[in-house]
């Protein structure tokens, strides 16, 4: 008893986990999720990070810069110089220059093949240390003006294509989600079909055995019947594939287990909107003409900046540092001198002539300046029809919805109708598969209605910008 106990108690624990384990979402859970999790999404807000940190980057530029510096030199054989021998007096001053300078010269041993008449000398310490640290500062650029306003424009971009990003992003969710729910309704009808199907089949073979129906009857009920079964099998597996595509919009292992929440006709009816349709065309929320306009004005930064490369720069800057001198390893030590030195200076870079080069990159800039503003009014005009053809079609899908609706429920009737005629005698089996047919295009162009009515609001709510659920 005590082991029945226990195994039934982690199988309750087992199903509660397998039941709380799968992702379930409605599609506006799903929309949110991806945005958050999609990988695209994630890379795109990487994208507005970066461009903040370029936009500091630049910054930065244009503010006090320090930088330090360290050098060790040891010479391993000191270089040699000649001095003409008449300028030292060996008796008095040259033991000075040795105090002093460190300038030894060695007679003695002279250099092979020197010119006669010149001392070899060696200047310096066989080793030295120096530290030096210059702060400096920029006082007048043109470009980097150009470049803060550059740094800007760039983010800017970048969170208009995470806008982008998103709006399609929202869109792939819905064409995934509501392909998974057609292939579970398709599975539900072909399903319903083939049981139908099967009990006609059964009752006409006895029928057919009994000498009261023709074999014909049989057999085009097992075709019909046959092509049912493909299209259910065909419908299986594209159920498989319809969510990993769904998994793999909302950022998910493809082999994720999710369920969805919502229905297709619960979809269709919240996504039939008409003052979407009856509101006015305007492209100024439209991201693709808020890129281009982007495009613009990076375009008119780019004709400053080559007219900036007239104007001088101005730089300043100040530094300091020590340096020591030793003939061996001393510089730890307590009483090593170091000897300072400071220096401040400005300099001015000033453009006179450059063989009229700056004048043909002005000129260039200007007329990629006119490309943009081309671009953008063909932008413009081309987003005004994709508007009025969305709307279009929008409107259209909503009207075909609500006729396949109507065809459907007719369809049914007749298939209905033909299925009594026909178990009474009355119709052949010819005419039952007729609308047997009938019934079953009737159901495919209904569903498909839907999703046409689901996707076609999805677009036009893109091409709108309109991203809130």
């Amino acid at each position: 008893m005590k082991k029945i106990i226990v195994l039934f108690c982690l199988f309750h624990l087992n199903f509660l986990n397998a039941q709380e384990s799968p992702y379930s979402f409605t599609l506006n859970e799903a929309i949110d999720f991806a945005l958050e999790n999609n990988r695209i999404a994630k890379n795109a807000s990487r994208d507005i990070d970066a461009a903040e940190k370029l936009k500091w980057e630049t910054t930065a530029i244009g503010l006090p810069q320090i930088n330090a510096s360290v050098g060790y030199q040891n010479w391993l054989k000191q270089q040699i110089s000649l001095f003409p021998s008449e300028i030292f007096d060996p008796h008095s001053q040259i033991r000075d220059l040795d105090k002093y300078y460190n300038i030894t010269p060695d007679p003695n041993n002279p250099i092979p093949n020197a010119p006669e008449g010149f001392i070899p000398v060696t200047f310096g310490t066989k080793q030295n240390i120096s530290a030096t640290a210059t702060l400096s500062q920029l006082l007048f650029d043109g470009s980097y003006l150009i470049g803060l306003q550059s740094a800007k424009v760039f983010l800017e971009i970048s969170i208009n294509a995470k806008e982008k990003t998103d709006l399609e992003i929202r869109k792939g969710v819905i064409s995934t989600y509501s392909n998974v729910i057609l292939t579970e309704e398709s599975i539900v009808i072909l399903e319903n079909n083939k049981s139908v199907l099967q009990k006609n089949l059964n009752e006409t073979t006895k029928i057919y055995e009994n000498g009261m129906a023709e074999e014909e009857s049989v057999e085009q009920l097992q075709i019909t019947l046959a092509n049912i079964k493909n299209a259910l099998l065909k419908a299986k597996r594209l159920k498989a594939i319809a969510y990993q595509m769904f998994n793999l919009s909302l950022g998910l292992d493809i082999n994720t287990p999710v369920s969805l929440t919502e229905e297709l006709e619960e979809l269709v009816f919240k996504n039939i909107d008409l003052d979407l349709i009856n509101n006015p065309s305007e492209v100024d929320n439209n991201v693709d003409y808020k890129i281009a306009q982007n495009e613009k004005e990076s375009k008119e930064l780019l004709l400053k900046l080559e007219k900036s490369k007239y104007l001088p720069n101005l730089t300043a800057f100040i530094n300091g540092g020590y340096t020591a001198n030793s003939d061996a390893f001393t510089f730890a030590q307590s009483n090593q001198k170091w000897f300072g030195s400071s220096l401040f200076g400005v300099s001015m870079n000033i453009p006179v002539f450059s063989s009229f080069g700056r004048n043909a990159a002005t000129q260039r800039a200007k007329i990629e300046l006119d490309k943009s503003e081309e671009n953008l009014t063909e932008i413009e005009q081309k987003l005004l029809l994709e508007i009025a053809a969305a709307k279009s079609d929008y409107e259209y899908s909503i009207q075909q919805y609500q006729t396949s609706k109507q065809n459907l429920n007719l369809a049914e009737r007749i298939e209905k109708k033909n299925q009594t005629k026909y178990f009474e005698g009355i119709s052949t089996s010819f005419d039952l598969r007729q609308a047997q047919m009938q019934l079953y295009t009737s159901q495919d162009e209904y569903l498909k209605a839907m999703i046409d009515v689901i996707n076609k609001k999805a677009t036009l709510e893109t091409v709108l910008n309109k991203i809130k659920n």
